[in-house]
Protein backbone atom coordinates (compact mmCIF):
# COMPACT_ATOMS: atom_id res chain seq x y z
CA UNK A 1 0.00 0.00 0.00
CA UNK A 2 2.43 2.73 -1.24
CA UNK A 3 0.09 5.66 -1.38
CA UNK A 4 -0.48 5.05 2.36
CA UNK A 5 2.77 4.36 4.50
CA UNK A 6 5.20 1.95 4.76
CA UNK A 7 3.17 -1.65 5.27
CA UNK A 8 4.29 -2.05 8.99
CA UNK A 9 2.14 0.96 9.60
CA UNK A 10 -0.95 -0.05 11.39
CA UNK A 11 -4.51 1.48 10.33
CA UNK A 12 -7.49 2.13 12.86
CA UNK A 13 -11.04 1.82 12.15
CA UNK A 14 -12.11 4.67 13.34
CA UNK A 15 -12.50 8.26 12.31
CA UNK A 16 -11.00 11.38 14.45
CA UNK A 17 -12.36 15.03 13.92
CA UNK A 18 -9.84 17.67 14.07
CA UNK A 19 -10.89 21.65 14.59
CA UNK A 20 -9.54 24.01 12.06
CA UNK A 21 -7.40 27.08 13.98
CA UNK A 22 -7.60 28.84 10.54
CA UNK A 23 -9.64 32.13 10.35
CA UNK A 24 -11.26 31.77 6.65
CA UNK A 25 -14.65 31.06 7.02
CA UNK A 26 -15.87 27.15 6.17
CA UNK A 27 -18.94 25.90 4.88
CA UNK A 28 -19.47 22.31 5.61
CA UNK A 29 -21.93 19.51 4.58
CA UNK A 30 -22.89 16.30 2.71
CA UNK A 31 -24.02 15.37 -0.96
CA UNK A 32 -25.63 11.88 -1.51
CA UNK A 33 -24.07 9.89 -4.46
CA UNK A 34 -25.71 6.41 -6.00
CA UNK A 35 -24.07 3.43 -7.60
CA UNK A 36 -25.67 1.45 -10.80
CA UNK A 37 -27.46 -1.09 -8.13
CA UNK A 38 -29.16 1.55 -6.81
CA UNK A 39 -27.30 2.19 -3.22
CA UNK A 40 -26.88 5.75 -2.00
CA UNK A 41 -24.02 6.95 0.10
CA UNK A 42 -23.69 10.81 1.82
CA UNK A 43 -19.68 12.44 1.00
CA UNK A 44 -18.61 14.84 3.69
CA UNK A 45 -17.24 18.22 1.96
CA UNK A 46 -15.95 21.66 2.87
CA UNK A 47 -15.47 24.79 1.26
CA UNK A 48 -12.72 27.12 2.45
CA UNK A 49 -13.86 30.84 1.46
CA UNK A 50 -17.19 29.96 0.06
CA UNK A 51 -17.86 33.47 -0.69
CA UNK A 52 -15.21 33.11 -3.06
CA UNK A 53 -17.08 30.15 -4.62
CA UNK A 54 -18.09 32.18 -8.10
CA UNK A 55 -15.11 34.93 -8.01
CA UNK A 56 -14.46 35.50 -12.30
CA UNK A 57 -10.96 36.80 -10.81
CA UNK A 58 -9.35 33.56 -8.67
CA UNK A 59 -11.56 30.40 -9.78
CA UNK A 60 -12.03 27.98 -7.00
CA UNK A 61 -9.55 24.86 -6.79
CA UNK A 62 -11.22 21.31 -5.94
CA UNK A 63 -8.54 19.13 -3.56
CA UNK A 64 -8.69 15.39 -4.23
CA UNK A 65 -6.67 13.74 -1.84
CA UNK A 66 -4.76 10.57 -2.30
CA UNK A 67 -4.75 6.47 -0.72
CA UNK A 68 -7.20 5.65 -1.86
CA UNK A 69 -9.36 6.14 1.30
CA UNK A 70 -6.60 8.86 3.13
CA UNK A 71 -9.22 11.27 4.55
CA UNK A 72 -8.67 14.56 3.04
CA UNK A 73 -8.08 16.31 6.00
CA UNK A 74 -4.21 16.67 5.05
CA UNK A 75 -4.51 18.60 2.55
CA UNK A 76 -6.17 21.10 4.60
CA UNK A 77 -3.25 23.59 5.07
CA UNK A 78 -3.52 24.06 1.07
CA UNK A 79 -5.66 26.77 2.31
CA UNK A 80 -2.59 28.78 4.43
CA UNK A 81 -0.55 28.64 1.07
CA UNK A 82 -3.14 29.64 -1.51
CA UNK A 83 -4.37 33.04 -0.64
CA UNK A 84 -8.12 34.45 -1.64
CA UNK A 85 -9.63 31.50 -3.42
CA UNK A 86 -12.10 29.14 -2.50
CA UNK A 87 -11.26 25.29 -2.21
CA UNK A 88 -13.51 22.61 -2.00
CA UNK A 89 -12.24 19.71 0.15
CA UNK A 90 -14.43 16.35 0.14
CA UNK A 91 -13.61 12.66 1.72
CA UNK A 92 -14.61 10.28 -1.14
CA UNK A 93 -16.27 7.47 0.02
CA UNK A 94 -14.93 5.09 2.18
CA UNK A 95 -13.33 7.27 4.52
CA UNK A 96 -12.87 9.98 6.57
CA UNK A 97 -16.32 11.87 7.43
CA UNK A 98 -18.06 10.25 4.74
CA UNK A 99 -19.50 6.11 4.82
CA UNK A 100 -17.74 3.74 4.08
CA UNK A 101 -20.04 0.57 2.57
CA UNK A 102 -17.90 -2.48 3.69
CA UNK A 103 -19.19 -3.87 -0.08
CA UNK A 104 -16.38 -3.41 -2.13
CA UNK A 105 -18.36 -3.22 -5.52
CA UNK A 106 -19.36 0.01 -4.23
CA UNK A 107 -16.52 1.52 -5.48
CA UNK A 108 -14.45 2.01 -8.18
CA UNK A 109 -12.49 4.76 -10.00
CA UNK A 110 -15.26 5.41 -12.56
CA UNK A 111 -17.54 5.55 -9.74
CA UNK A 112 -15.51 8.30 -8.29
CA UNK A 113 -15.49 10.25 -10.86
CA UNK A 114 -19.42 10.09 -10.82
CA UNK A 115 -19.38 11.29 -7.17
CA UNK A 116 -17.30 14.63 -8.60
CA UNK A 117 -19.57 15.58 -10.66
CA UNK A 118 -22.20 15.28 -8.71
CA UNK A 119 -19.98 17.32 -6.28
CA UNK A 120 -19.44 20.15 -8.43
CA UNK A 121 -23.65 20.50 -9.79
CA UNK A 122 -24.33 20.21 -5.60
CA UNK A 123 -22.33 23.28 -4.90
CA UNK A 124 -23.33 24.84 -8.34
CA UNK A 125 -18.84 25.28 -9.58
CA UNK A 126 -19.26 26.72 -13.30
CA UNK A 127 -15.37 27.67 -13.81
CA UNK A 128 -12.39 25.94 -11.40
CA UNK A 129 -9.10 24.28 -11.23
CA UNK A 130 -8.42 20.45 -10.34
CA UNK A 131 -5.98 19.79 -8.01
CA UNK A 132 -5.26 15.94 -6.97
CA UNK A 133 -2.41 14.88 -4.82
CA UNK A 134 -1.32 10.86 -4.70
CA UNK A 135 -4.30 8.78 -6.40
CA UNK A 136 -5.64 12.38 -6.64
CA UNK A 137 -4.24 12.98 -9.19
CA UNK A 138 -5.23 9.68 -10.85
CA UNK A 139 -8.63 10.68 -10.20
CA UNK A 140 -8.15 14.41 -11.62
CA UNK A 141 -7.21 12.86 -14.86
CA UNK A 142 -9.53 10.28 -15.46
CA UNK A 143 -12.54 13.15 -14.16
CA UNK A 144 -10.62 15.15 -17.44
CA UNK A 145 -10.81 12.32 -19.77
CA UNK A 146 -14.11 11.91 -18.90
CA UNK A 147 -15.17 15.02 -19.42
CA UNK A 148 -13.20 15.32 -22.88
CA UNK A 149 -14.68 11.76 -23.86
CA UNK A 150 -18.28 12.53 -23.53
CA UNK A 151 -20.15 14.13 -26.58
CA UNK A 152 -22.93 15.44 -24.61
CA UNK A 153 -20.89 18.06 -22.58
CA UNK A 154 -21.88 21.74 -23.03
CA UNK A 155 -21.34 25.17 -22.26
CA UNK A 156 -23.56 24.98 -19.10
CA UNK A 157 -21.71 22.19 -17.56
CA UNK A 158 -18.98 23.02 -15.16
CA UNK A 159 -15.74 23.80 -16.78
CA UNK A 160 -12.10 22.86 -15.57
CA UNK A 161 -9.57 25.48 -16.81
CA UNK A 162 -6.24 23.76 -15.33
CA UNK A 163 -5.08 20.83 -13.40
CA UNK A 164 -2.35 20.09 -11.32
CA UNK A 165 -1.45 16.62 -10.42
CA UNK A 166 1.05 16.30 -7.45
CA UNK A 167 2.56 13.30 -6.40
CA UNK A 168 0.81 11.32 -9.47
CA UNK A 169 1.91 8.17 -11.04
CA UNK A 170 0.44 7.08 -14.58
CA UNK A 171 1.20 3.28 -13.45
CA UNK A 172 0.43 1.32 -10.47
CA UNK A 173 1.80 -1.38 -10.54
CA UNK A 174 5.34 0.52 -12.16
CA UNK A 175 5.25 2.89 -7.99
CA UNK A 176 4.97 -0.31 -6.65
CA UNK A 177 8.22 -1.57 -7.89
CA UNK A 178 9.75 1.76 -7.37
CA UNK A 179 8.73 1.46 -3.88
CA UNK A 180 10.66 -2.22 -3.26
CA UNK A 181 13.63 -0.38 -5.31
CA UNK A 182 13.43 1.94 -2.69
CA UNK A 183 13.47 0.05 0.14
CA UNK A 184 16.27 -2.04 -0.85
CA UNK A 185 18.52 0.99 -2.12
CA UNK A 186 17.85 1.83 2.10
CA UNK A 187 18.78 -1.56 3.47
CA UNK A 188 22.34 -1.21 1.33
CA UNK A 189 22.98 1.94 2.38
CA UNK A 190 22.21 2.07 6.02
CA UNK A 191 23.49 -1.58 6.61
CA UNK A 192 24.38 -1.78 10.68
CA UNK A 193 28.37 -1.90 11.12
CA UNK A 194 27.23 -5.54 12.66
CA UNK A 195 26.33 -6.79 10.00
CA UNK A 196 22.51 -7.01 11.30
CA UNK A 197 19.58 -6.38 9.03
CA UNK A 198 17.11 -3.38 9.71
CA UNK A 199 14.20 -3.70 11.24
CA UNK A 200 11.00 -3.12 9.63
CA UNK A 201 10.52 -0.14 12.01
CA UNK A 202 13.74 1.22 10.71
CA UNK A 203 13.37 0.65 7.21
CA UNK A 204 9.91 2.56 7.57
CA UNK A 205 11.13 4.86 9.06
CA UNK A 206 14.30 5.62 6.80
CA UNK A 207 11.44 5.32 3.91
CA UNK A 208 9.20 8.12 5.61
CA UNK A 209 12.01 10.66 6.29
CA UNK A 210 13.69 10.33 2.48
CA UNK A 211 10.62 9.07 0.25
CA UNK A 212 6.94 10.23 2.38
CA UNK A 213 7.72 13.33 4.06
CA UNK A 214 11.24 15.16 4.69
CA UNK A 215 10.59 16.42 7.68
CA UNK A 216 12.13 14.55 11.49
CA UNK A 217 8.25 14.21 12.82
CA UNK A 218 5.27 13.41 10.97
CA UNK A 219 3.34 16.31 10.62
CA UNK A 220 0.01 15.98 12.86
CA UNK A 221 -2.48 16.53 10.16
CA UNK A 222 -0.20 13.81 7.87
CA UNK A 223 0.16 10.96 10.62
CA UNK A 224 -3.71 11.42 11.87
CA UNK A 225 -5.01 10.72 8.03
CA UNK A 226 -2.86 7.80 7.72
CA UNK A 227 -4.17 6.91 10.85
CA UNK A 228 -7.65 7.15 10.22
CA UNK A 229 -7.72 5.54 6.55
CA UNK A 230 -10.32 3.96 4.88
CA UNK A 231 -9.94 -0.28 5.42
CA UNK A 232 -12.50 -1.55 2.39
CA UNK A 233 -10.72 0.28 -0.54
CA UNK A 234 -7.35 1.57 0.65
CA UNK A 235 -4.06 1.68 -1.05
CA UNK A 236 -2.73 0.99 -4.37
CA UNK A 237 -3.70 -2.82 -4.36
CA UNK A 238 -7.51 -1.55 -4.33
CA UNK A 239 -6.37 -0.09 -8.16
CA UNK A 240 -2.87 -2.35 -8.56
CA UNK A 241 -4.30 -2.86 -11.96
CA UNK A 242 -4.14 0.62 -13.04
CA UNK A 243 -2.57 2.26 -15.67
CA UNK A 244 -3.50 6.01 -17.31
CA UNK A 245 -4.52 5.91 -21.09
CA UNK A 246 -5.34 8.51 -23.25
CA UNK A 247 -8.58 9.61 -24.75
CA UNK A 248 -10.13 8.76 -28.05
CA UNK A 249 -8.92 10.18 -31.10
CA UNK A 250 -11.82 12.32 -31.59
CA UNK A 251 -12.58 13.69 -27.71
CA UNK A 252 -12.13 17.32 -27.06
CA UNK A 253 -8.50 18.78 -25.61
CA UNK A 254 -7.93 18.02 -22.16
CA UNK A 255 -7.49 21.43 -19.42
CA UNK A 256 -3.71 22.40 -19.56
CA UNK A 257 -2.38 20.52 -16.68
CA UNK A 258 1.41 20.32 -14.70
CA UNK A 259 2.77 17.53 -13.04
CA UNK A 260 4.50 18.06 -10.28
CA UNK A 261 6.63 15.80 -7.20
CA UNK A 262 9.32 16.10 -5.15
CA UNK A 263 13.05 15.58 -6.23
CA UNK A 264 13.10 12.67 -3.20
CA UNK A 265 9.62 11.42 -4.03
CA UNK A 266 8.56 7.73 -4.27
CA UNK A 267 6.82 8.42 -7.10
CA UNK A 268 9.94 8.78 -9.47
CA UNK A 269 10.68 10.67 -12.62
CA UNK A 270 9.94 7.47 -14.67
CA UNK A 271 6.65 7.05 -12.92
CA UNK A 272 5.58 10.79 -14.14
CA UNK A 273 6.93 10.62 -17.61
CA UNK A 274 4.61 8.28 -19.46
CA UNK A 275 1.79 11.20 -18.56
CA UNK A 276 3.28 13.17 -21.50
CA UNK A 277 1.83 10.40 -23.90
CA UNK A 278 -1.66 10.32 -22.50
CA UNK A 279 -2.53 13.87 -22.12
CA UNK A 280 -3.79 15.27 -25.09
CA UNK A 281 -3.81 19.14 -23.96
CA UNK A 282 -1.08 21.62 -25.61
CA UNK A 283 0.40 22.60 -22.16
CA UNK A 284 2.19 20.04 -20.17
CA UNK A 285 4.56 21.15 -17.76
CA UNK A 286 6.32 18.91 -15.33
CA UNK A 287 7.87 20.71 -11.75
CA UNK A 288 10.63 19.34 -9.72
CA UNK A 289 10.02 20.43 -6.18
CA UNK A 290 13.97 20.15 -4.77
CA UNK A 291 14.55 18.60 -1.16
CA UNK A 292 11.10 17.80 -1.14
CA UNK A 293 9.44 14.17 -1.42
CA UNK A 294 5.86 12.79 -1.48
CA UNK A 295 4.41 15.39 0.51
CA UNK A 296 5.99 19.38 -0.48
CA UNK A 297 2.73 20.76 1.16
CA UNK A 298 4.22 20.40 4.76
CA UNK A 299 8.23 19.88 3.39
CA UNK A 300 8.14 23.37 1.79
CA UNK A 301 4.46 25.01 2.27
CA UNK A 302 5.81 28.24 0.66
CA UNK A 303 6.70 27.66 -2.25
CA UNK A 304 4.50 24.58 -2.96
CA UNK A 305 1.76 27.01 -1.98
CA UNK A 306 2.97 29.39 -5.20
CA UNK A 307 3.56 26.65 -7.73
CA UNK A 308 -0.36 26.07 -7.54
CA UNK A 309 -1.68 29.73 -6.93
CA UNK A 310 0.61 30.93 -10.08
CA UNK A 311 -0.04 28.25 -11.85
CA UNK A 312 -3.68 28.68 -11.72
CA UNK A 313 -3.52 32.48 -11.95
CA UNK A 314 -2.00 31.78 -15.48
CA UNK A 315 -5.46 29.94 -16.36
CA UNK A 316 -8.33 31.81 -14.46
Amino acid sequence: TAFLAPPSTPISTHTKSSSSLHASSTNEGFLQVSRPDGSEHKLSYRVIRPMNLSSQQAAPIIALHGGPSIPSNYLHPLEDVVPYRSIVFYDQLGCGKSDQPTDITQYSIGDSVQDLKVLLKKLGVRRFHLYGQSYGGILAFEYMKSVASDSSTNEDDAKCLSAILSSAPSNVAQVEGEFVRLLDELKKTHSKDDGEELTDAELEALFRTNHQCRMPEMPPKLKEAYANAGTVWRGTDAIKDYVASPPAEDASRMPSSMIMRGEHDFVSEECIEPWKSVFNTKFLRYKTMKGCSHHGLFEDGATYGELIDSFCAEYD
